[in-house]
């Protein structure tokens, strides 16, 4: 019995285009797969968080006493911007040593307004650097003399409009954590910076800040 010879099929099948990935998804792979950190779960589309804790936990400080801390940090410590705020990266497991640091340095029945994020919190994810930006502290405008307003880093309106931003952004392909301030620096002689002397300057930038403030007159009605 002869077989009976298939008929050869002249049909192509072209495969659908595939649907561009959304700006919220980019960030996320760049996150999850450049830097190895953890987002929190998310629909298609919804800003980026990134857990706390697995990392790195957060040092959450106003402005003017993040910026008196950054003499502390190493030169490639991440840091971020929001707002008024600014957050300084820690080694994970240091937000639970934060409150016992600042009672030993005799700061903690103070209300300075700082906030120590650790395991199972999370931080808005800053938009990762553009493709050619400098890997060290990104550039900011000048600020005049006699005043503490904070400009935002050069070309980023994201900061304009309260969105997250690096003021130091994670470098994929460095080991990050090891430069994050880790209590186990004090005294430790390595390279990562000394969460105590950290904790002190914007302790004591926080409490000038508040005394400034209480010291100003009401304002006239």
């Amino acid at each position: 019995m002869v077989g009976t010879v298939p008929p050869v099929s002249t049909v192509t099948t072209v495969p659908f285009p595939r649907r561009p990935l959304e700006a919220s998804d980019q960030v996320r792979r760049w996150y999850e797969n450049e830097l190895g950190w953890p987002t929190v779960p998310g629909k298609p589309g919804s800003p980026v968080r990134l857990r706390v804790g697995p990392c790195f936990d957060v040092l959450d400080v106003p402005l003017e006493a993040g910026r008196a801390g950054l003499r502390h940090l190493a030169p490639d410590s991440p840091v971020a911007v929001q707002g008024d705020r600014m957050r300084l990266l820690l080694a994970a497991g240091s937000a639970d040593e934060v409150p016992g640091v600042l009672d030993w340095l005799e700061w903690g029945s103070l209300p300075l307004g700082l906030a120590a994020i650790g395991e199972g919190g999370a931080m808005d994810a800053p938009r990762p650097p553009e493709p050619g930006a400098p890997s060290d502290v990104v550039r900011q405008v000048p600020v005049p003399r006699g005043t503490d307003a904070w400009c935002p880093p050069v070309g980023r309106r994201d900061a304009l409009q309260g969105a997250a931003v690096w003021l130091r952004p994670p470098v994929p392909g460095r080991e990050v954590e090891a430069s994050l301030p880790t209590l186990s620096a004090l005294g430790g002689g390595g390279d990562a910076p000394d969460l105590v002397r950290l904790l002190d300057t914007v302790a004591t930038q926080c409490h000038r800040s508040r005394l400034r403030a209480c010291a100003q007159p009401p304002a006239r009605r």
